[in-house]
Formats: structure tokens, sequence, C-alpha cells
């Protein structure tokens, strides 16, 4: 038997989200509103079966909670569109649940200790346990698309196969980047629009999909997606190194100890001294069983060098290409104007 419930027979859900928001913009959190009906949604369609140990860690990792924003995304967009948000639940299950295998995994590759502040799965588990329960919820992900008419079905399975893909190879290249002494930022930003952005681009033109959206309409959400999610990544990068434990949710200052050859890695190497750039490149080629002296002269080094600053401006940047795509859509103003307070939310976490 499936982990996912095949037999869950969706209920009616509320007016729409955006109906009841214009209705009374200043009562309500918009953003909790989707998050409450996915949540909903999640735990209703999900059933534990056996075996427990391939099934718990999937329960478990979902259960962690996070922001769950690819999904809301999807369901926005298809609201945005005008349909409904009960015929986009399965494609925002499916981004959802694609999203947590790849961080069982990432978090494998990375020997993390702590996901969303709580213990990773190979961690609670073991490696091996990860690996299953990952590629589990890959194919449970596929899964879900199965409730939707052909056409849309391979519409949205097309656009997922792609992105899959292309998230693989982020992957790959994010786990090159350690051990190359010749990353360009071009080739990192590539990285991050692969390993990142492209699932958040998704996200969103599986909702216009869902919707029957015009080809157009489809296109230019999409790159509003790519964009944002670019922006994000650069956001979280800086986070990892300057933000604060406790609310950010992983272990700060990741990054510098794996030697991941960041937006702020590789400005540091283009605009410090002489000194600083042996100083940095030495310092990314060792572990040491206590980072904590590494970590603080990295960081050191990242603000003098002026990549801080430069990191900040290109988060901004790309903020603003997500803004410009989102307005290349043919919605409605109310429409754009919810989503790009959603955009706002999302690149409002500070330090």
């Amino acid at each position: 038997m499936g982990w996912v419930n095949s037999n869950f027979e969706r209920g009616p859900f509320s007016n729409s989200i955006f109906e009841r928001i214009f209705d009374s913009m200043s009562e309500i959190d918009i953003i909790s509103q989707y998050r409450e009906q996915f949540v909903t949604y999640l735990k209703e369609r999900t059933q534990l079966a056996e075996p427990k140990n391939l099934y718990e860690p999937v329960e478990y990792i979902l259960g962690l909670g996070g922001k769950r924003m690819r999904p809301i995304l999807t369901l926005m967009t298809a609201e945005a569109f005008g349909g409904k948000i009960e015929d986009a639940m399965d494609a925002a299950l499916a981004v959802e649940m694609f999203h947590n295998f790849s961080l069982v995994h990432d978090d494998i590759m990375d020997d993390a200790p702590l996901r969303r502040g709580k213990v990773t799965v190979h961690e609670k588990w073991d490696v091996n346990t990860g690996i299953l329960s990952g590629d589990a919820m890959l194919i449970l992900s596929y899964q879900c698309f199965e409730s939707y008419a052909p056409e849309t079905y391979a519409e949205l399975t097309k656009l997922f196969s792609k992105t899959a893909l292309e998230v693989c190879e982020g992957q790959q290249y994010d786990v090159d980047f350690e051990t190359r002494d010749d990353v360009t930022i071009p080739e990192y930003l590539k990285m991050i629009e692969y390993k990142t952005s492209v699932l958040v681009a998704a996200a969103m033109k599986m909702g216009a999909i869902v919707a029957k959206a015009s080809q157009k309409d489809a296109d230019a959400i999409y790159e509003f997606g790519r964009n944002l999610g670019i922006a994000f990544q650069l956001q979280d990068d800086y986070l990892d190194a300057f933000g604060d434990p406790k609310t950010f949710g992983k272990q700060v200052g990741g990054d510098i100890m794996e030697n991941k050859k960041t937006y702020l890695y590789l400005k540091s190497l283009e605009n410090a001294s002489k000194d600083d750039q042996e100083g940095l490149v030495h310092l990314y080629s060792i572990k040491p069983d206590d980072s904590t002296a590494k970590v603080a002269a990295v960081k050191t080094i990242f603000k003098e060098s002026g990549a801080v600053d430069e990191t900040k401006k290109a988060i901004q940047d790309f903020t603003q290409k997500a803004f410009d795509a989102l307005s290349e859509t043919g919605l409605p103003n109310k429409n754009r104007a919810l989503l790009k307070q959603f955009g706002q939310s999302l690149m409002e976490r500070t330090v």
C-alpha cells in the first residue's frame, strides 16, 4: 500500500482566499490562510503505511513545518489566474513532496545535523533509511498528478520532469564546486537557479497550468518565480553566514564549514586584498574539527571585502527582475499586488 491516500475524497473548500482578502484585507493573514488549507489537505491526503521505517521518515520531514512556500505559490497562482484552490491541491502536494525529498538527500550529502531546527532524517534514523525514504518521496510526488485529466497531467509531468532533472544538475554543480578553484559568478548563479529557483518557478507555472492560463502568462509567472527563487537563495546564503541560529533554522556557518563557494565567497575573491584572497583560499581548503575560528575569519573577510554589500545588492536586483516579470502578466491588478506582496514577505527575512 502506498503512503498517499488514493481513496481520499476532497471536501468543499471555502471561498477563494483572493476574494476574502479584498473583502477584509487588514484582518486576514494571507499566507497563513493558504498554509492552513494546504497543511490540512496534506494531513488528510496522506496515511502512514508499512513498512513504517520507510514511511515514518516521510511523515517526519513533512511534519517539520517550514514556510510551505512552494505549495502556497502553486495555490496562489492558480487562484490568481481564476482557478480553484481545490484543483491545485494535488499539484501543490507534488511540489512539497519533491522539495522535501530533495532536502533529505541534500542533508545526507552535506552531513547536516539540523533541518528546520530539528534533527535531520539521516541522523534520526540512518543514511540508508534516509536515501530510501527520499526515493519513495520522489515517486509519491509523481503519483499526486494522477488525479488530473490527461492533457493537464501531460503538461504538469513534462514540466515536473524537466524541473526535477535540473534540480539534480544543480546539486551536482554544487558538489563539483567544492573541489574547483575556478568557479565563476555566472556558473554559481546557474547552479542556484537549477538547484533552487526552478522549483519555485515550476510551482507557480503549475498553478497557472491547472487554472488554464495562457502560455504567455504561464511563461511570465515562471520568470517571476525563477528570479524570486534566485533572490531567495542568495539571501539564504547570506543568512547562512550572518543569520540568527534561533530563527534561521539551520546551522549558521554551515556553508563555510563545508567550503561551499557562495556568492559571498566569489565576490570576496574578486574584491579582497591579495593577502585576504590567499587567506580565504587557504581557509576553504581545510575542515578543522572545531570550525569556530575558521567561520569567524571568513566572515571578517566577507565584510571587509565589500562582498556583503554586493550580495545584498544582487538580492535586490533579482527581486526587482521578479517583479518586472510579474508586471508582464495579464493578471488583474489586485491579483498581481497580492503575489508581489507575497514575494516581498519572502524577502523580509533579516539577520
